[in-house]
């Protein structure tokens, strides 16, 4: 076995000898100006000439390569008048890394012309020169080829049924760029007609294609090699196919690729790991190689690896955890069946029915003196107005619309106006009744239900005429909120004009006020029964309900700012019916013997 084993070295070794003998032997030959080498090939000066190789054939293919390998020669001339030192780029040293391309170019053009389906009837040859690293050289080479001849007049052939169908650039691009500036003259910048309908199958099956609208089908073998207990190994480890129509597909096998111990994968081929999905690319300093990843933002997904920017989630979408895709939003508004918004219409209704038994108690008693006493009529208005304000409250709950949301801030100011401007005229009748002591007095005309209707109807005018402006130029509509919840979406309705509707609450207000300041100035009026100190407390009461309410307002979002406005209007509705009205059914119902003449006052109010 051992024996065996030098022996095939050794046949190996003999082989590599003749193999560089035949290199040296085919560089030395003698060739004539028309086929081979220059007579001068040993020591060509590129200063006087330049090397070129030649095989005839149909169609010829011509090259700019490199042979020899080049170093400067030191000159020395003297003149009569000066002496001239110079340095010249001499090629006169054949190097077998060069060569060894000129053999493989040889060689396929023998195989080319040895192979019947590829070119019938039509052999394949060469003109190729050595450039020596110079452009002036490959440009004259360039012409040289063109021509086939030493002297390479311009537009003109040297020798018979010479063709140049094709060109092979240079190793260096500088080179290749000065050949391109001739050749472009004579239309060389792509493959010639005798390539354009070229089809054939090589010999391991695959098939090559040249076409006028195609490329030809490149496959390359990606192979790995490795050196294993002194043995060179060569995997077969994926493919790289380019088709006709420039798809590019890579396969690769990496079960078959072997690695380093310490190396368990395949090595990331980029300076940073690659951002997963969730994940944006980030490059601060406008590197293509290199970035960072960053997290997309709140409501953008990305749902694949290295993606530039991430994307929005639709508004009825919100992202997953990981932030690699847009699930359905869960659509939500106060509505009856959850335990807040039950709660808050079931004390509306409550009090609905509340505030209809006490307004048919007043409509029975009506002739009683309790009754009677400061204005039947501002009694029926405030009690109505006040069950239109709990019955309006139902307004605020379910799925809100165009409709709804108009009524439900401007019709509730409306009606609030009316209840609160008859609150202060019963105030301002109760001052002005005390003042009137003697009989035939002017302002006993303000006693009249007429004028005291009258009265309401003047102070209600300002609140008409903001809603108008208001539903006209601004009108609320149904909107829908994204940002309270990541996971709902909020539908609500938009005020339009949150300026005017702080208008109309302070208008209404400032109505609650006045009639507190006049109730606090007549409550120490002399009666058993002055109804001014219920108004005072009841005024007082809507004031901390309302003014407390903007700030809660403004601090809530979605459908928490809906029911804090419901609970403010059946608070401060509340109030007043609690302050003015219900001590009045205490004395009709439990005390009836106070509801007299003569035990309410002494002064002939009634």
């Amino acid at each position: 076995m051992i024996i065996i084993t030098v022996l095939f070295n050794t046949l190996m070794a003999i082989y590599k000898l003749l193999k560089v003998l035949a290199i040296i032997l085919l560089l030395c030959s003698d060739c004539s100006d028309a086929a081979q080498l220059s007579k001068d090939w040993s020591k060509p000066n590129v200063e006087e000439d330049i090397e070129g190789y030649f095989r005839d054939g149909d169609l010829i293919l011509g090259g700019i390569i490199l042979l020899f390998n080049y170093h400067y020669s030191n000159h020395y001339k003297s003149y009569t008048h000066a002496h001239v030192y110079s340095t010249t780029k001499v090629c006169d040293m054949p190097s077998l890394r060069f060569i060894r391309h000129f053999l493989a170019f040889d060689f396929a053009v023998q195989e080319i012309n040895n192979d019947r389906n590829l070119l019938p009837n039509t052999t394949l040859g060469y003109s190729i020169y050595d450039s020596c690293f110079l452009a002036n050289k490959a440009q004259e080479a360039t012409l040289r080829i063109l021509s086939g001849g030493r002297n390479h007049p311009f537009n003109y052939s040297c020798k018979k049924n010479y063709t140049v169908v094709a060109f092979i650039g240079h190793f260096l691009s500088s080179v290749t760029r000065s050949m391109a500036d001739i050749l472009s003259i004579y239309g060389y910048t792509q493959l010639r007609k005798y390539l354009r309908s070229l089809h054939f199958n090589t010999s391991s099956g695959n098939e090559f294609t040249f076409h006028e609208t195609r490329n030809s089908k490149t496959h390359f073998e990606l192979l790995q090699y490795i050196y294993l207990n002194n043995t060179l190994k060569t995997t077969h480890i994926g493919d790289y196919i380019l088709t006709a129509n420039s798809e590019t597909n890579l396969y690769i096998k990496e079960r078959s690729m072997i690695w380093e111990s310490d190396i368990k994968g395949i090595p990331q081929s980029m300076c940073n790991e690659r951002c997963p999905p969730g994940y944006r690319k980030a490059n601060p300093r406008e590197e293509t190689c290199c970035y960072s990843c960053v997290q997309c933002s709140p409501g953008e997904i990305s749902n694949q690896t290295d993606m530039e920017n991430c994307l929005l989630c639709p508004e009825d979408e919100y992202p997953d955890v990981d932030q690699v895709t847009c699930l359905p939003r869960t659509i939500d508004f106060l509505s009856y069946h959850e335990p807040l918004g039950a709660t808050l219409a079931s004390f509306a209704v409550m009090l609905f029915f509340i505030t209809t038994v006490i307004l048919g108690i007043f409509i029975m008693y009506r002739h009683t003196p309790i009754v009677r006493a400061n204005n039947t009529y501002l009694s029926y208005i405030i009690l109505f107005s006040l069950m239109l304000s709990f019955l309006f409250c139902l307004l605020f709950f379910g799925s809100p619309n165009k409709i709804t949301c108009m009524l439900q801030n401007a019709i509730f100011n409306i009606i609030y106006a009316v209840a609160l401007s008859s609150v202060l005229t019963k105030t301002i009748i109760v001052l002005v009744a005390f003042s009137v002591v003697k009989p035939g007095s002017k302002f006993r005309i303000f006693l009249r239900s007429r004028i005291s209707i009258f009265i309401v109807m003047f102070f209600c005018f300002g609140e008409v005429g903001i809603c108008f402006w208001w539903l006209t130029s601004w009108p609320p509509f149904p909107d829908k909120d994204s940002k309270v919840e990541v996971a709902k979406l909020i539908l609500h309705c938009n005020v339009g004009s949150l300026l005017l509707f702080y208008v109309t609450l302070g208008y209404n207000w400032l109505l609650a006020l006045c009639s507190f300041i006049v109730a606090f100035l007549a409550k120490q009026l002399p009666d058993l029964f002055n109804e001014a100190r219920y108004i005072t407390f009841s005024m007082l009461v809507f004031c901390s309900v309302w003014v407390s309410f903007i700030p809660a307002y403004m601090s809530t979002k979605g459908k928490s700012m809906v029911a804090v406005e419901v609970f403010a209007i059946l608070a401060s509705s509340t109030g007043i019916l609690g302050c003015i009205f219900l001590p009045k059914c205490y004395i009709i119902i439990f005390r009836p013997e106070l509801n007299t003449k003569q035990s309410l006052c002494g002064t002939g109010f009634y």
